[in-house]
């Protein structure tokens, strides 16, 4: 079962949910965790992995034999990320634009366009205790994430509870992160913001045809709105989470609820199993 926990916006607990859940379907099960927050890993600082590998991942980008170009401009149109233009004499290549489509190279006329990779990250993987833990690093300046993820993703096995700890948004990292997932669990704030994040992230799951469940954060503040939403869309609430000074000082000091607070330990058990149901 794959298990994907995603948010329509930064900073509504979606870590805290992702690696409380896998502690918790650690004490059943085998559980893969891979952080695909590639931007801003930060799972690490909660589950505590000890590394034993690391991987760099490579990108491809158009190189162009100047001898065999007529400057045509032909790899310029079919690019429809700009990564490519055609001056009188020389293309100007652009690798932070490249999404390594080959349009470029397929359509050349005077078969003039190669490839060359270079490094945009990297890849560690170790264990947290029983957890199977990987996670992935875009290199700073780097655009395109997609391809860690991809990478990261490939490392996936078969036979364990594999959580997913997306990107947050709605952008091209988060669709990689979460498709072939078996559930998605949307994170959200009750509040405007958290809302219409919400709707937006709620549409992208529907687009990919996943299960969804919401887990509210911080459900005791703010307004009803999120969940008077999920009750017209359909939507199963699956946890709420209230605003606990406790579990904001365990998460200040780096440790997962479930490890010192029971409470939460029985309600990430629980979370664990309505999950196994909605996927099912």
């Amino acid at each position: 079962m794959i298990v994907s926990v995603a948010s329509g916006k930064g900073g509504t607990g979606k870590t805290t949910v992702a690696v409380n859940l896998a502690l918790a379907a650690a004490h059943e099960s085998k559980v893969q965790f891979f952080d695909c927050d590639v931007e801003a890993p930060n799972a690490h600082l909660f589950l505590k992995p000890q590394f034993d590998h690391r991987e760099a991942v490579k990108a491809t980008c158009p190189t162009v034999n100047g001898t065999c170009c007529t400057f045509c401009g032909r790899c310029a149109e079919v690019c429809a990320f700009n990564a490519l233009a055609v001056l009188k004499d020389r293309v100007l290549v652009f690798p932070e634009l490249c999404h390594d489509c080959g349009g470029c190279a397929r359509f050349c006329p005077e078969n003039a366009i190669g490839k060359k990779e270079h490094d945009i990250g990297f890849i560690e993987s170790g264990h947290a205790g029983t957890i199977e833990f990987v996670q992935g690093t875009l290199t700073p300046g780097e655009a395109f994430a997609p391809p860690i993820i991809c990478a990261l993703k490939r490392k996936m096995s078969n036979d364990s509870i594999v959580i997913i700890d997306a990107p947050p948004g709605t952008s091209c990292p988060v669709v990689e992160a979460i498709q072939g997932s078996d559930c998605c669990l949307l994170v959200a704030e009750p509040t405007p913001f958290g809302l219409h994040d919400l709707t937006l992230a709620v549409e992208l799951v529907r687009k990919l045809r996943l299960q969804v469940g919401v887990v509210i954060n911080r459900a005791d503040v703010g307004d009803n709105k999120v969940e008077a939403y999920c009750i017209h869309e359909g939507l199963p609430v699956i946890m709420k989470l209230p605003y606990d000074k406790q579990l904001a000082i365990k998460y200040a000091e780096g440790t997962p609820a479930v490890d010192v607070l029971p409470t939460y330990k029985e309600k990430f058990s629980q979370l664990y199993l309505d999950i196994k149901k909605l996927a099912q």
